[in-house]
Order: C-alpha cells, then structure tokens, then sequence
C-alpha cells in the first residue's frame, strides 16, 4: 500500500512510517522543510516537500494519484500560536481530506485529541493567549472531525489519543466513545493505525484510546462508536 502521510516529520508520523516500511507499504511522509528528508528516509518513507498551507487542492491531490490511504498527523506544534491551530490542524485536515476525494483516494485516517469536542466556544476564538491557545486548538480538531464525519466519500477513522508518551509500546489499547484520562504510547498510536490501514477495520468510526488490555487488532474489530 502506497500511504501519503500529512505532518510527516512528526513523532507520530516517523514511527508509522517505520512501522508500514517494515511491514513492505510504502509510506510518503509531506514536509514542509526539505532538510528533514532525511529524517524520512532513515524511517523508510519517501518525501514530499510541500506546505499545507500554501498548498491547494489540486495541487495536493496530484501528489496523492495513486495512494491506497492517507493519514492527517500534523499539527502546528506546541509552540504555535492559535492561528496556526486553526490553518493546520484544522484547515490542513480538511485540505486533505478535499484532495482526496478529488484524487479518489477513500481511505483517511485522522490523528485528532481526547476530548476535543469539550472546547470552551468562549475562550477558542482569534486573538488568543495562554490557556486560550488550547480552545482554540480543540476547537480546530473538533471542526476538523466534524468535517470529516460528514464526508459520505471517505471511509473515514478518527482516532483521539490519550496523552501521549515516548513509552515503549504495549500492542494492547482501551477503545471507548469516551475516557476521563489515560495515556498512550506514540508508538501504540502508529500501530492502531497501521492495524486499521492494513486490516481495514474501524471505517466511520470516532474513538478514544488509551493503553489497556486488548491487542490493538481485536480492539479495532469491536468499535462501533
């Protein structure tokens, strides 16, 4: 399988890219700076240098021609300002998810937040500071699931990790519409995907997940959320 991966040089993104390498796909990670290909290549992917948000959705679906899947991992970083909640994690969501409709690519995975659905709609408006800037960011994820779900084109998954960490993974998840808290491995995360991918479970599906007790594939075959 030929998987285009949006925010390629994350965290999230480099371990699936690994993870499907391994596995004999052929992960394409996009990029905005060409000096982290590299990067990409150590983890067995291929670059695309292109930035989402210049970027339009012709020129982003001629890069996706030819693509079993693609996955939105990015996000403007914790250091970004509010604008760039919005411009990446959600208007970058939604780019992509336009491109691949018009490259006829149906399957999408989205990375999105626990909890995202809980934003304060007071505090998640433009201009924003400090604790604000985390509205706006649930906010953007929020918009961009919403969108998604609403895409009769796309046999869409929407996976809300739990807090993440760089933990060895485990292999075993819980999957619910809703957690108070809980954590997850970055790796566990990529390999909840590539299970999905490969396995083609969990389509139209919205969940929560933290690490538990049930290995990733059976967990994924019971979601109904």
């Amino acid at each position: 399988m030929r998987i285009v991966i949006a925010g390629g040089h994350g965290k999230i993104a480099l371990l699936l890219a690994r993870q499907l390498s391994d596995a004999g796909h052929d992960p394409v990670g996009i990029i905005r700076k060409a000096e982290q290909t590299a990067d990409l290549e150590q983890a067995g992917a291929r670059a695309l240098v292109l930035d989402l948000e210049s970027s339009d959705v012709d020129s982003l679906a001629g890069h996706l021609d030819g693509a079993d899947a693609v996955v939105f991992a990015a996000g403007g970083g914790g250091s970004s300002g509010a604008e760039r909640k919005l411009s990446i994690d959600r208007d970058g969501a939604i780019l992509l998810a336009d491109a691949a409709e018009k490259a006829g690519v149906s399957r999408y995975v989205l990375v999105s937040s626990m909890h995202a659905d809980d934003f304060d709609a007071d505090r998640a408006t433009l201009p924003a500071e400090g604790d604000d800037v985390f509205q706006v960011y649930l906010r953007a994820k929020s918009e961009a699931d919403a969108d998604l779900r609403s895409r009769d084109a796309l046999d869409w998954t929407i996976v809300r990790p739990g807090t993440l960490t760089d933990d060895a993974p485990t292999g075993n998840v819980s999957v619910a519409a809703r957690f108070d808290e809980g954590t997850i491995s970055r790796a566990d995360v990529a390999a909840l995907i590539v299970s999905a991918l490969t396995e083609g479970t969990a389509v139209k599906t919205q969940f929560e997940v933290i690490t538990g007790e049930v290995p990733i594939s059976d967990a994924l075959t019971t979601i109904k959320y």
